[in-house]
């Protein structure tokens, strides 16, 4: 299984997957963003879109779900992927993709309203104020109102601590 923590930056992915990790047995933390930097590793780059974020590159979504795959294939267990996917089209290619190999995805989506994510940006100590993060608040409350929250378990983590979101995901995955 995988247990997908979708959401914009600064919504608590990063933190609360290795909370979930911790609460359900037998699981393990797969970055995807990883595969996405060894594309961005490529020299020379890739063509086409894709510089500014490498999901738009197509190879990324398909090499997401062929790593998935074979890391379950090998390890078994649970995926928690803690990963931002903001464009519909890609997460339908990434979902049928696992879809295709029998893999069933619980997909959660750690909201927060804008006025917390922009203090949680703006508080972070690895990089206040990023310009990149920043520019997917717009994008995610888009795809929020749009498609997002309806594809989606929503955890509002506006008033949560990572640890309250990650016992609240781990008890709806366990049932």
């Amino acid at each position: 299984m995988i247990v997908w923590l979708n959401g914009t930056h600064g919504a608590g992915k990063t933190t609360t997957s290795g909370l979930v990790q911790q609460l359900i047995p037998d699981s393990r933390v797969f970055d995807a963003e990883k595969v996405g930097e060894t594309l961005m590793d490529i020299k020379p780059g890739l063509p086409g879109p894709g510089a500014d974020n490498f999901q738009h590159w197509p190879p990324w979504r398909p090499l997401v779900v062929e790593t998935a795959r074979r890391v379950l294939d090998y390890a078994g267990g649970t995926l928690v992927v803690p990963m931002t996917v903001l464009v519909e089209q890609y997460w339908r290619e990434i979902s049928a993709g696992l879809a295709q190999h029998a893999i069933p995805v619980r997909h959660f989506v750690l909201h927060a309203d804008q006025d917390t994510l922009r203090g949680r940006i703006a508080g972070d100590i690895l990089g206040p104020n990023s310009p990149f993060r920043l520019q997917y608040l717009e994008p995610y409350a888009e795809a929020a109102r749009t498609w997002l929250h309806a594809e989606a378990e929503v955890v509002d983590t506006t008033h949560l601590t990572p640890a309250e979101a990650a016992l609240q995901i781990a008890e709806a995955v366990k049932g």
